[in-house]
């Protein structure tokens, strides 16, 4: 049966924390979606490992890790990812992890790309990682990008790359620096190291689902991400909702035990684009130093403000949670009044709305309005149970169960992989 965890505002919710706690129950974990543009971190014994392209199921010695077909690879920081876990101290890490046959492969020319094209943007720049994660994408659907199947066809493989660069270079001239041939050669190198971890990932999702494996799925990015359902244009360019997780891993939708919505107890963003509840003030900033809100992809400071029910039901809608793991409550602890957003109001007008719009316009017409709450300025970091949790900090959780109609089954009170409140 399969475990899904997802995010539910605009990513960095703290996924991979969940993930690493439930991994020790599961034989399989994988990612079904986006690319090296997503980032876990994960905290164990003093040190951090960090997590972008690879399931961080393989903190876990004895689970297995896939690379769905949804997926788009990166091949140099696959195998760097590899080789930083390795010398971090985790084991076998080479023997646990298989990438589907189907994966299209995001090359370094995608990523020159991708930066070409936000400058291109200017001021209405989409704020993407710049990883290549958009034109690759892009590339799938237009039916030229190459698979890592097409990698182990020296000939077919050279004849793809070189349309893709004649393309782009045809768009951007001399703008774009770029050895096509460089990048042939550094793929003549790793076709044979790169072998052992292909994989036809249909039969092996059949099988483990037929032997009733548990299997848990980690998604990337968030549901405000989405390319359909999120604040577009200004989203990342794959499904990283609950409908890419059956795009991509050919998942059996009554083979599923859970959707857990990870919800970080505010609400924070990178890059462009509408955030209702972004707070520039000394709120925002306080977020922000305590929460220690900087990308793990791209080191880019993050934008903060309250917690939005208004986003957290909207995904909750489309996602249809089971249950909610709520974050970083702990960063909240010095906050002497905590306010909730539980609805949109066009303030010209008085509209109300009835959800999160798509009218990127409308949405940034929008005043929040706001339910207060007391503080409970008292630290979390170190409660075992939810009875141990000051009262407000009950109430907080509560409200958010009261208002969304899910369960709050986990909240993360610090970083480490103990501080983690189960109910």
């Amino acid at each position: 049966m399969a475990t899904i965890v997802l995010g539910a505002q605009w990513g960095d919710e703290g996924k991979g924390k969940l993930v690493d706690v439930l991994t020790k129950d599961a034989k399989l974990v994988a990612r079904a979606q986006g690319g090296n543009n997503a980032g876990h971190t994960i905290s164990l014994n003093g040190k951090s490992y960090h997590f972008h392209l690879l399931p961080s199921g393989l903190m876990s010695p004895t689970c297995q890790n896939l690379i769905g077909s949804g997926v788009v690879v990166h091949i140099p920081s696959f195998f760097k990812e590899l080789t930083d876990l390795e010398a971090k101290g985790l084991e076998n890490v080479r023997d646990r992890i298989k990438i589907s046959d189907r994966c299209h492969i995001s090359l370094n020319v995608h990523g020159l790309v991708d930066g070409l094209e936000e400058v291109e943007l200017g001021k209405d720049s989409i704020g993407t990682t710049k990883r290549g994660i958009g034109p690759t994408y892009s590339t799938k659907a237009s039916r030229s990008g190459i698979r890592i199947c097409d990698v182990f066809n020296k000939k077919l493989f050279d004849h793809k790359i070189r349309i893709i660069a004649n393309g782009y270079k045809k768009r951007f001239g001399d703008l774009l620096q770029y050895d096509v041939e460089k990048e042939i050669a550094q793929f003549d190198k790793w076709r044979q190291e790169l072998g052992p971890f292909v994989t036809d990932q249909v039969p092996l999702m059949a099988k483990a689902q037929q032997d009733n494996l548990p299997i848990l799925i980690e998604g990337a990015n968030a549901l405000m991400l989405d390319l359909d359902f999120g604040t577009y244009p200004y989203v990342t360019s794959s499904n990283t909702g609950l409908g890419g997780i059956f795009t991509g891993l050919a998942l059996n939708p009554t083979k599923i035990k859970s959707v857990i919505g990870v919800v970080k107890a505010y609400t924070t963003r990178v890059g462009g684009g509408p955030f209702p509840t972004e707070t520039l003030d000394d709120v925002g900033n306080k977020l922000q130093e305590i929460g220690r809100e900087y990308g793990v992809t791209t080191g880019r400071r993050r934008r903060c403000g309250w917690l939005d029910l208004v986003v957290v039901k909207y995904s909750t809608m489309i996602n249809s949670y089971t249950q909610y793991n709520v974050t970083k409550l702990d960063v909240l602890d010095t906050f002497p009044k905590i306010k909730i957003a539980v609805k949109y109001v066009i303030e010209e007008t008085n509209e109300e709305l009835e959800s999160f719009p798509a009218d990127l316009e409308k949405l940034a017409k929008v005043k929040p309005v706001y339910h207060e709450m007391e503080g409970w300025n008292t630290p979390t970091t170190g409660c075992q149970s939810f009875s141990d949790l000051p009262k407000n900090a009950q109430a907080y959780i509560e409200f958010i169960e009261e208002f969304t109609g899910v369960k709050v089954s986990w909240i993360g009170t610090g970083p480490g992989r103990e501080e983690m409140v189960s109910r």
